[in-house]
Order: structure tokens, then sequence, then C-alpha cells
């Protein structure tokens, strides 16, 4: 009887009329994500174009998603400026030693709901002085907002190498929103239009599914600077793990300067030894890179011992210790 009267006083305060076995039956809210019908693209003669790669020397996989039915006013990538820019990338390693290899150039129709993404949640906690942006985002790593990653669900084809993996994936818009100073003791978001993001480990930890450890999204490539240095940078993000970074340059959300190919500028240096930052000998223990024996099995780097976050243990010393950034008055 307590039960029976207990169910009919949630009724009344709820004002639910309907029986129990009703409700449970109620339809899910969660959307059906449906996998992205992929098929490689003909056109392009893949071991043509990996003609130069060898055996024994470090390489990177990479696969390129290109969809097929983008609304007809964008024209900010074209799969001509994907191969040029990829080949540019291949270009911009060479000197240190690092050979990408394309899987694969696939196209197939992707729901249009996922043209326009915002990358992760608006942060709730902005950065002081306390300690350095790395150590914050450790701290509080980003997190994919649920469209992005209902996007990556579709656009993704499980494998096992997924981790390995870096998935180039055009896309139209991607919006990357983060907290900076304002003015006084305030912080106001901002919002960055992008045109690749690379989602490294060094900034979502380990709140980054496995799944979609290797993407990358492009969404703009259409000025000369944009076409030739937009793949290999965003791959610097992901395989460095490092931030707008360069030689005393610390790293920050946006930072336009000359020099490293990790700045916004027209610079393509990746620098190694204390002074440049650790960037090549970082880019050389990323666990996204292999040795192809000449049994076409692959020898992998060692695998990320606390999700990659910039300290993470596989980097030991090569790693700075710089000090936290004072972006308000300490007086206030």
């Amino acid at each position: 009887m307590r039960a029976a009267f207990n169910f009919l006083l949630l009724l009344a305060l709820t004002g639910c009329n309907q029986d129990p076995e009703a409700f449970q039956q109620q339809p899910s809210s969660t959307p059906e994500i449906l996998p992205v019908a992929w098929s490689v693209l003909d056109t392009l003669d893949v071991a043509e174009f990996n003609k130069d790669l060898v055996s024994g020397k470090l390489t990177l996989d990479v696969g390129v998603y290109f969809p097929s039915n983008f609304d007809p006013a964008f024209r900010k990538v074209t799969l001509a400026q994907m191969i040029e820019s990829f080949q540019a990338a291949k270009e911009i390693y060479q000197p240190t030693c690092i050979q990408i290899n394309l899987l694969w150039v696939k196209t197939g129709a992707v729901d249009p709901q996922y043209f326009s993404i915002q990358a992760n949640e608006v942060p709730g906690v902005p950065n002081t002085e306390y300690v350095n942006m790395y150590k914050h985002m450790r701290r509080h790593p980003a997190i994919l907002t649920p469209l992005a990653k209902e996007a990556f669900s579709s656009i993704i084809e499980p494998d096992t190498q997924n981790s390995r993996t870096i998935y180039l994936t055009v896309l139209q818009d991607v919006f990357y929103p983060f907290l900076e100073v304002s003015e006084g003791r305030n912080w106001t978001m901002k919002t960055v239009r992008t045109g690749g993001l690379s989602f490294p480990t060094y900034s979502y930890c380990n709140t980054l599914p496995d799944a979609f450890r290797g993407i990358i999204t492009i969404t703009n490539l259409s000025r000369p600077d944009r076409l030739r240095g937009t793949i290999a940078h965003e791959i610097g993000h992901k395989v460095m793990n490092v931030s707008h970074e360069y030689m005393s340059t610390n790293p920050g959300h946006e930072i336009f300067a000359e020099g490293g190919l990790m700045l916004y500028g027209d610079g393509e240096d990746i620098p190694s030894g204390k002074e440049g930052r650790w960037h090549l000998e970082r880019l050389h223990l990323s666990p996204f890179l292999y040795k192809l024996n000449e049994d076409r099995t692959k020898t992998w780097n060692e695998d990320y011992k606390e999700g990659g976050h910039y300290y993470d243990p596989l980097y030991g010393n090569k790693v700075v210790h710089f000090s936290g950034k004072a972006e308000i008055d300490e007086n206030w």
C-alpha cells in the first residue's frame, strides 16, 4: 500500500498521468549516429605519392577524409589544396628524418549538422599567474562538446590503430572557445574560427577518447600561407605535443611571429635542444610514429604513460618548466 501511495503522490506532484510501463517505454532522446559510407578516392595514385618512403625510418600514418556534399558556397578547401598542403608537410618534416605516409583519401556524404561544430566546451576556470599554461591544462583539460563527439563518431572509422593514426578531416567551420583577460580582474570568452585544429593531448589529456586521438580538422587553405603551412603546423601540435611556442617564446592561444613552425607565421623551423624547447626530440618520441620493418610489420614508439599531457613521463627531461604569466594587475 505504501509503494502504491508513493507512486500516486509522485504522479500528483509531477502532473504525470502515465502508468510506469508507459513511462519506461518513452523513446530515447539520444540521436542515432550513422557512420559515413566512405569510399576511397581512386583518382589519386597513393603508391606513387608515397614512392619516397623507405623502411627503417620514423613514419607517420595519415588518412584524409573529404566530404562530398559540402554547401555550394564553401570554397575554403579543395581536394587539390589538401594534396598540395599535404605534400608541403612532407617537405617541411623531411629535414627532421620523419616521413609521412598517406594511407588513403576518402570521400562520402557527411551529415550536414557536422559541417560546423564547436570543438570544446567553454572553459570554466581561467589560467592565472600561479602555474604555466601546460600545468593549468593538465588540471583543467579541454572537453569535447557532445556535437563534436557525435561528428567524430560518425566520421572516424573504427580501427585497431585509431589512437596511432592521424585523420585529416575537412569541415566547413570548427570554433574554438577560450578565456582571456578583458580588463581588471575580469575574463571574457573568446571564440576563434579555426583554419585548422589539432585537438592535442597537451590540452585534452585524458578527456579525449583513444578513437579520436588522431583527429585534425582542416577548414581553410585558401591563402598561400595557409596552403603551405597549415597541415604541417597542425601535425606539429599533435606529434610534438606543444602549443604555439618557439625558442624563448612561451606558449599561448594566438602568437604571431616568424621563425618556428609552431608560431602563426611563415616559419618552418623545428628546433632541437633545450634552447629549442626540445621540439625535435619530442617529435621523435611521439606515439604516433613507428618504424617499418623489412617484413612490413611496424615497431611503434612507446605510448603515453599519463594520457599525453605536456609533462607526460614519456618525455623525460624534454620539457620546459617556465613560470606562469601575470595576466592581471597583481594588486587586484
